[in-house]
């Protein structure tokens, strides 16, 4: 540590916890530890959450690309990508993710937990679990052995019916496929309408469910504008945090922890901060002129994401959400959300959901995918389609092509490398290709003939494997649901990060509390899963 570090931090603000980031996790944490009576200081990177495309959920296309509420990171191109780079935004405002994301509420298989246990994370078995789900989750409808009553998020059924739904429903079913009310519940697989994170017709972020409420609270302090350039460190114990505002790099400035740093930045940012640190691989650091606080070589390694396609259709005999969002239609559809009346303003992207099986031996399902009465130019989520459209996207549940996330330079202020690889290992080749083929069967169900028009992506023409994993490499993306790069495990796994408390390896006083932490993909969105890590860390930091 420079003298002028030195200097800072022992002039710095001290409060118990300093969390870096408020997102998913970061926010319950922030919740929780205060309403402990610890002081909390949480740093965000990025503004705080004033504009209302953060808070309508048909904002998501506004806010997921813009730069100052999203980091437009992106993954290096590689032959599996057709040499694309293929953008991961991630949140960067109050909330992180939860406030740009897709709005679904999806937990994943209870084998999933039951895996990361079974890697030697003691606790984190599905029954271990579970309670945090239930603890944070205001639900109406479903199993009370599975679902939660009283806690402060919102999980909401959507109630804007479009006939196209009800078709696509009808067609899986008529197809083997189940009509699942609850995929929360008690079994994933199945096809129905997604849970939503939507109340009232507003999204329901971390920030406004749990760090808000949390603000007025004395004990807590939020910094935004403030991104962190490292953790600081006497010996191996990590003490504070060095910050800055992201438009005055060279005026750096410093928060002392008395209790613990807490490393919240998600499955990019986390890595980064760590590498920037003193934490990572060693030849990568010193490669940079970074001192070695602890040579960690999983730091960054382990990189998961969800590559997605999606299968567009012309629609005939129907409106979709295409026409909808234009002219009198939009002006419509503004009013009755004004009026607190189903409106595609207080939709997520997309309605349905089906988990299946790439091959019928399987016990369980590989795929989900996805529906809405919409389609996007070139099947990517952005700017929707001229022509009326469907479309069913699908991804496989647990890939396993592994990416690495590395500094480039010691600057904080660069973006990392990340090396996604998607679709390397030839069994995601194969499970994405029968993907495809069950998307396609699915609109092209009896159920939705009426209004299946031509196929449009991948077209036609577009028949054998090998055409259909060129299809994917060239229209694949991202479905943001980066993780596991600071993986738990036990001592005795060389490129684990932190233990099964979340506790860094060999280092004092510092946890990572995010997706960064996941040993293995959950089969589901990774937003919920996120959030009940932070709110059982929150319990496991009270314990220690």
């Amino acid at each position: 540590m420079s003298q002028a570090t030195q200097s800072s931090i022992r002039d710095a603000d001290s409060f118990d916890y300093v969390i870096v980031g408020s997102g998913a996790a970061g926010s319950i944490l922030a919740n929780r530890l205060s309403a402990g009576g610890a002081t909390v200081c949480v740093l965000e990177a990025g503004p705080p959450d004033h504009s209302p495309y953060l808070h309508i959920p048909a904002g998501f296309i506004k806010a997921v690309f813009n730069k100052k509420y999203a980091w437009q990171f992106s993954s290096e191109g590689t032959a599996q990508t057709n040499g694309r780079r293929v953008p991961i935004p991630q949140g960067r405002t109050l909330g992180g993710s939860t406030s740009i994301n897709g709005l679904v509420y999806n937990r994943g298989q209870a084998a999933d937990f039951d895996h990361w246990a079974a890697l030697g994370n003691t606790g984190w078995s599905y029954e271990d679990v579970l309670p945090y789900f239930k603890s944070m989750e205001r639900r109406v409808g479903g199993d009370d052995r599975y679902r939660g009553r009283k806690g402060e998020l919102p999980v909401t059924d959507i109630d804007w019916i479009h006939p196209l739904c009800e078709a696509f429903i009808a067609g899986a079913v008529e197809q083997g496929i189940p009509r699942n009310p609850d995929y929360n519940g008690a079994e994933q697989a199945g096809v129905g309408y997604f849970q939503r994170t939507i109340d009232r017709g507003w999204r329901m972020s971390t920030a406004k469910c749990f760090l808000k409420p949390a603000m007025a609270r004395k004990n807590l302090e939020v910094r935004t504008y403030a991104q962190a350039t490292r953790v600081l460190f006497e010996g191996c114990k990590a003490v504070g945090v060095a910050y800055c505002h992201p438009a005055h790099p060279s005026q750096v400035r410093a928060v002392r922890a008395r209790r613990e740093v807490i490393v919240s930045c998600g499955a990019i940012n986390t890595p980064k901060l760590l590498q920037l640190s003193g934490l990572g691989p060693a030849d990568l650091l010193r490669q940079h002129n970074i001192e070695v606080v602890r040579d960690l070589p999983g730091v960054g390694e382990n990189l998961s994401d969800h590559y997605s396609v999606r299968v567009v259709a012309r629609v005939k005999n129907s409106q979709t959400m295409n026409q909808l969002v234009k002219g009198l239609s939009l002006a419509g559809q503004i009013s009755r959300w004004l009026m607190k009346r189903p409106s595609i303003m207080a939709l997520s992207p997309s309605l349905l959901h089906y988990f299946w099986k790439s091959t019928p031996e399987l016990t369980a399902p590989d795929l989900q995918g996805v529906f809405t009465p919409a389609s996007y130019k070139e099947g990517y989520v952005g700017m929707l389609d001229d022509f009326p459209g469907m479309t069913a996207g699908v991804w496989q549940h647990r890939p396993e092509s592994r990416g690495q996330v590395r500094i480039r330079s010691a600057d904080p202020l660069q973006d990392p490398l990340i090396l996604a690889n998607y679709l390397e290992h030839e069994g995601d080749q194969r499970t994405l290709v029968r993907g495809i083929r069950l998307a396609r069967q699915l609109l092209r169900s009896q159920a939705l003939a009426q209004y299946f028009d031509s196929e449009v992506l991948p077209g036609p023409l577009c028949e054998s494997d090998s055409e259909l994993l060129d299809f994917a490499r060239r229209y694949g993306v991202s479905s943001y649901h980066v993780n596991g790069t600071a993986r738990m495990g036990p001592a005795g796994d060389t490129y684990a990060v932190v233990d099964p408390q979340l506790r860094v390896h060999g280092i004092q006083n510092l946890r990572v509390i995010d997706s960064s932490v996941m040993p293995a993909m959950p089969s589901a969105n990774i937003c919920a899963a996120t959030m009940m890590i932070g709110n059982k860390a929150a319990d496991l930091i009270k314990q220690s």
